[in-house]
């Protein structure tokens, strides 16, 4: 059953799908996929080719959109829009520590989650277009994990392809991913450079917190166990537009006076702990690593051991002198299995996960390198989750793509940028500028 309400200038509709598991095995176990179709009010009984939307992650469902915000309102000037929650995300079937114990143990749970990756959220795709479509091609818009499934959907179903959008998800064809945190370390390092530029009293603040949680045990109010690692583990924040700001703000005000000494404020831990929870999209910790598995090569918490790379990580070496404190970004650890209430029951799963060795291929270069669908890509010149030479190394790859390549904009551009991302790559596939 199909159910459709209204918000301001927009009709939702949900929508739900069935789709195997495993689709190299048809006849076997299947999964529901939800999705919620938007279309302006005053287009709502047109004829409207359709955008699928695949959000950024792993792990994360569709944006829950109350309007015409950021870029849909553009995307609703002339098509209706299809918000797809990925397998295990949001209302699709959702993948967590609730729910994966009902697959058996780890070694089961291990072996379902490795149905996660950016191949079979394309198939998912595929089966679901011609319920959506009635077959016609549609056009994909892929924001950061998104882009890499788009990526892949170029080299595996072209044809059901009008046009690919990607806004900061360019991935690199080949690379391990410990290319792909050995690139990322210094990248991030860049980034706190500038956010302690822009706000130098930050400097001794975060080296006061994380003094603090060395030498104090914190356990957050929903269990989470707040190590300094898991403080440093914040800097993912400086990766969007107005993350070095919210991570000023977060700083400013996060110890208190108490009879027994200083302490961390109420109002700072409960900050924390909405930033540092996997409960709402535990998949993004799950898998994070395998969606760069390609070959028989272990992921390894690859961004574990690179990090030893980087002594500059290091806060207890950093406390000893007068450095600055480097906080870490998109990268996943073995001790967030540890630390976090929602993920500690999975802490075996994602062991198996680490060590699997049967990973196969997500891009085909030679299909790519023939490619004939219209793409356009947002490149954002230091981009701190995205490698931008490994982006563009693949847009060179791919045959006709054009890029945008700007520093307007950090890895968020295509929600904070409003209608102006869409709008301009909408143009560029369409070779209108």
């Amino acid at each position: 059953m199909t159910v459709s309400y209204r918000q301001p200038g927009v009709v939702l509709t949900d929508r739900r799908f069935t789709v195997p598991l495993d689709h190299d095995t048809p006849s076997g176990e299947t999964i529901v996929l939800y999705a919620r179709e938007a279309v302006a009010s005053d287009k709502a009984g047109q004829d409207l080719p359709w955008l699928l939307y695949l959000q950024g992650g792993p792990g994360f469902g569709a944006n829950r959109f109350i309007r015409k915000e950021a870029w849909l309102g553009r995307a609703l000037e002339e098509y209706r829009v299809l918000l797809l929650d990925q397998r295990g995300t949001g209302h699709s079937t959702p993948a967590n520590r609730q729910t994966l114990p009902l697959r058996g143990g780890p070694a089961e749970q291990a072996d379902y989650l490795s149905h996660f990756r950016a191949d079979s959220i394309v198939r998912d795709c595929e089966a679901i277009r011609p319920q959506v479509t009635g077959g016609a091609p549609w056009t994909v818009l892929g924001q950061s994990f998104g882009g890499f499934c788009a990526v892949a959907y170029l080299s595996t179903a072209p044809e059901g392809l009008d046009t690919a959008l990607v806004t900061g998800g360019l991935p690199s064809l080949d690379a391990h991913a410990d290319d792909v945190y050995r690139a990322a370390y210094p990248r991030v390092a860049r980034k706190v450079a500038a956010h302690y530029a822009r706000y130098p009293q930050d400097v001794e603040r975060a080296r006061r917190i994380a003094d603090h949680l060395l030498t104090h045990e914190v356990v957050l109010p929903n269990g989470y166990r707040f190590t300094v690692e898991a403080f440093q583990s914040l800097g993912l924040m400086l990766g969007g537009g107005d993350g070095s700001h919210r991570l000023h703000h977060l700083l400013e005000d996060a110890f208190v006076r108490t009879p027994g000494g200083p302490a961390l404020s109420d109002a700072f831990q409960e900050q924390a702990q909405a930033l540092l929870s996997f409960a709402g999209h535990p998949l993004y910790a799950l898998v994070h690593e395998a969606i760069y598995g390609q070959d028989a090569r272990p992921t390894a918490w690859s961004a574990e051991r690179v990090r030893n790379e980087f002594p500059g990580f290091d806060a207890a070496k950093t406390l000893a002198g007068d450095e600055p404190l480097l906080f870490t970004g998109e990268t996943i650890h073995p001790w967030m299995f540890d630390c976090d209430p929602a993920l500690r029951p999975l802490r075996e799963t994602a062991e198996l996960l680490a060590a699997r060795t049967d990973w196969t291929p997500l891009y085909d270069p030679a299909r790519l390198a023939a490619n004939e669908v219209p793409v356009a890509a947002a490149v954002y010149h230091d981009d701190m989750y995205v490698h931008t030479p490994h982006s563009l190394e693949t847009a060179r790859a791919i045959r006709g793509l054009r890029t945008w390549v700007t520093d307007e904009f950090e890895h968020d551009g295509v929600r904070a940028g409003g209608p102006r991302v869409l709008d301009r790559l909408i143009a560029l596939a369409r070779d209108e500028v």
